[in-house]
């Protein structure tokens, strides 16, 4: 049992929770100088995020309405905070670590978050974003947010960051173990390409030093090398916003040239998230389902996301008590 009380900050994108909030959901997004970066930000940035937001609005509203309209992020990522709070009740005792919620860009926001811990006058703090690979993009730019609102509100915590958590064992087991799930689904499994589709970044950000692409590609040769199974695989990217030229092959391009070279049964396996939500769902699951089948493919699935899956959840607890364990 720990002398006193702590807190565990799950860190996420969020999303919009009503049609109404996709507007500003994308605005939020947009006005991060972690995803966009221009020059004169502090005088250009909220004018461009606001035009950004509005374009791209339509599309987005569309596949949010496809959800029943909203994302389901802000959901599971509450039930995996309240997975790993009786996890982690279980082995503490119940009362001694508190876990909570601070969103990127909609609500609870960070700030929400801080307050609330100073109110529980609770100082010893691990930030646990829930993005297995760094980036600055992600972790980085949750991490900012925390900076910008612990100094807004005044406060003053002990703590200590998880910056990625993708070679952990029991993370890299829930992916095989949601691939194997959806394998059966196939006549002949071990003749299934496998194609990984990680969010994108910009090259520029790739040439900066920013270690996530790496860590995406060491992560696809970790799941698969802890497989006994024959299949063909490759990684691929989506989700690119703007003129800049971004990691390649696009996931769209890479499932049409499979299928063109006679892979007709592929399994799509988002390997940057740990949540399902628009990207997953409607993007891979809608989108490019449509189009692998208008291409020929004879069978295409998509892996459910991580989500509360057990074997994800004992992975954060194991890095939980880690850290915790330190402050």
């Amino acid at each position: 049992m720990t002398s006193k009380k702590k807190a565990v900050v799950l860190m996420q994108f969020g999303g919009p929770d009503s049609m109404e909030a996709v507007v500003p959901f994308l605005y939020n997004l947009f006005c991060d100088p972690d995803i966009i970066q221009i020059p004169l930000r502090f005088i250009l940035q909220k004018p461009l995020a606001k035009l950004i937001s509005r374009a791209r609005a339509k599309h987005a509203q569309h596949g949010y309405q496809e959800m029943g309209g909203k994302s389901p992020i802000n959901e599971l990522t509450a039930s995996q905070m309240k997975s790993l709070q009786r996890t982690l009740d279980e082995h503490y005792g119940a009362g001694q670590i508190i876990v909570t919620l601070a969103m990127r860009y909609w609500k609870p926001f960070t700030d929400e978050a801080v307050k609330f811990l100073q109110q529980q006058n609770i100082t010893d703090v691990l930030l646990l974003p829930l993005y297995a690979q760094y980036s600055v993009t992600n972790a980085g730019s949750s991490f900012h947010e925390w900076d910008r609102s612990v100094k807004r509100i005044g406060s003053k915590f002990n703590e200590r960051r998880v910056k990625e958590f993708y070679k952990n064992e029991q993370y890299i087991a829930a992916f095989n173990d949601r691939i194997d799930s959806v394998l059966r689904k196939f006549s002949s499994p071990d003749n299934v390409y496998i194609l990984f589709s990680a969010h994108g970044t910009p090259v520029d950000l790739v040439k900066k030093g920013d270690p996530y692409s790496l860590q995406i590609q060491e992560t696809v040769q970790l799941v698969m090398a802890a497989r006994s199974g024959k299949n063909r695989y490759s990684l691929a990217y989506q989700s690119k916003v703007g003129p800049k030229k971004w990691l390649e092959p696009s996931t769209e391009d890479e499932t049409l040239r499979l299928i063109s070279e006679g892979h007709k049964d592929i399994l799509v396996v988002p390997i940057a998230f740990v949540s399902d939500h628009i990207e997953t769902i409607h993007e891979l699951g809608d989108e490019l389902r449509h189009t692998a089948e208008k291409a020929g493919a004879n069978q295409f699935e998509v892996t459910e996301g991580l989500n509360a899956s057990p074997l994800f959840i004992q992975a954060l607890k194991e890095i939980c008590i880690r850290e915790l364990d330190l402050l």
